[in-house]
């Protein structure tokens, strides 16, 4: 695999050349990876290269369009429109122009790396979408062994068509690294390569489901609205309290208000403590504590209605 790296972002006195491009072609453009691999063949050196694959007498290879919905159901049988596989000539022929308009392309993005130019650029768009419409084709000829490879595979917990396109993805990664020159089929090298995807996405799903052994249902979700306004009118509750206690305007006596912010830990936030804890502090009986709190809080709560309840 042979690469060359290009950068589109330079200064602006090298890109100076991108105001004469078109929206639409400049949209393109930028599209154009950094990196470009390509297969190489020993063709491509060759000085009539171009016109054996691009020109005007290049063999026309025509490849019907392929039509799948995932969400129907397995069993359905999909009709084609004209042969959908090519024959051995004619997929090498499709692999060798995919790889040379790669092979050219890789060779102008190196050169524009080192000096932007408007020529180069219009021609670096010329060979992307023939590379591009190579693969589109090599992609239509070759989707029937992902539907094929898929209707073999069963994989407990796994849609359908998440099977398919996790073997769509295969597919294009296989075909960017087929090498013709081997001479095998395509098919041979991508129902591999699709089987693996298969393979991977099953212990993939199997690791999930030892995490995740149930999925999210919303509809049986229950609703904590109830439970976060009790929290909040709570947290509201605590805070007029605490405004009270600490402006004194339940008017309460040293006791009653040390008893309450102790009782409560309304003032720290801490442990709260208990009556004899109380007691102790004050130097008063349990039941005495419990008097004055009760007193206390009803101090407190007549406090509240005054200021916060009446309109």
């Amino acid at each position: 695999m042979i690469t060359a790296t290009h950068a589109l972002a330079c200064p602006r006195s090298r890109t100076d050349f991108l105001a004469h491009l078109t929206d639409e072609e400049l949209s393109t453009y930028q599209q154009i990876p950094p990196v470009m691999d390509y297969v190489p063949h020993r063709s491509f050196s060759s000085p009539d290269a171009e016109q054996d694959f691009f020109g005007p007498e290049a063999e026309k290879i025509e490849v019907p369009p392929w039509t799948h919905f995932p969400e129907v159901a397995e069993e359905v049988r999909h009709t084609r429109d004209g042969r959908m596989t090519l024959g051995a000539h004619k997929e090498a022929a499709l692999f060798l122009r995919y790889n040379y308009a790669r092979y050219r392309l890789s060779g102008l993005i190196d050169a524009q790396r080192r000096r932007g130019a408007l020529a180069r650029a219009r021609q670096m768009l010329t060979w992307y979408a023939r590379a591009m419409d190579a693969r589109a084709a090599l992609v239509r000829a070759n989707m029937a062994l992902v539907l094929a490879m898929a209707r073999r595979t069963r994989i407990p917990n796994v849609e359908f068509g998440e099977l398919i396109s996790e073997g769509n993805m295969a597919l294009l990664r296989s075909i960017e690294k087929f090498d013709v020159s081997r001479g095998f089929k395509f098919s041979t090298y991508g129902c591999r390569a699709v089987l693996k995807s298969f393979n991977r996405l099953a212990t993939k799903t199997g690791r999930y489901r030892q995490r995740f052994p149930a999925e999210f249902d919303p509809d049986m979700e229950r609703s904590d609205y109830d439970v976060k306004k009790h929290q909040m009118q709570r947290e509201d509750s605590v805070d007029a309290v605490r405004e009270i206690l600490v402006k004194n305007r339940a008017r309460l006596s040293g006791v009653e208000r040390t008893i309450i912010l102790e009782r409560f830990a309304i003032a720290s936030r801490g442990k709260r403590r208990t009556l004899a804890e109380v007691g102790r502090m004050v130097g008063l009986t349990n039941e005495r504590v419990r008097q004055i709190q009760n007193l206390a809080l009803s101090k407190i709560r007549a406090a509240l209605d005054e200021e916060y309840l009446v309109a």
